[in-house]
């Protein structure tokens, strides 16, 4: 073999090996790529994600597909309170806990109450409203004795028992 054949098939060999090692580092690229886009996005990371959170804030509030407030869940100073709004975005169910005690107020289409369901200690009371917003007639359990109050537009009891 001849000093030239010689360099020729060393030639083709050092082609061979710059091409092996240009594919070796390109799997290695490709391998740690693939392995950053598992760690940050993969299963583990969605699994890890899906356990419980605890959110904390004072009011979280719903929107309609067009801004609209239609309810919202706050915590005031007296209590934690739900309510739920109609198309126009006025109140027209609030459930909530003023200072321990749980009621259900129902409201008219302005926005102003009609019913109230309460209990107070054991005490539980129905208090129906007049369009004033000034409560007429109140249903309570007292002491496991009912009542039953008529008020005028005044506020002044016409009639009640016991």
């Amino acid at each position: 073999m001849t000093t030239d054949e010689r360099m020729e098939k060393m030639e083709g060999q050092l082609v061979r090996v710059r091409w092996f090692n240009r594919c070796l580092i390109g799997c290695i690229v490709l391998s740690l790529g693939v392995w950053f886009i598992l760690k940050t996005f993969g299963p583990e990371t969605a699994w890890a994600q899906s356990g419980t959170k605890e959110i904390r804030a004072n009011k979280f509030v719903l929107e309609d597909e067009n801004g609209k407030e239609r309810a919202s869940l706050s915590v005031h100073q007296d209590g934690p309170r739900l309510t739920l709004m109609d198309d126009n975005g006025k109140p027209r169910v609030s459930l909530l806990v003023l200072k321990g005690a749980p009621g259900l107020m129902l409201y008219d289409e302005n926005g102003q109450t009609c019913a109230a369901l309460s209990v107070l200690g054991r005490a539980p009371g129905l208090r129906l409203y007049d369009e004033s917003g000034k409560p007429r007639v109140q249903l309570e359990l007292v002491e496991d004795k009912p009542g039953l109050l008529l008020k005028d537009e005044n506020g002044k009891t016409i009639w009640g028992t016991p």
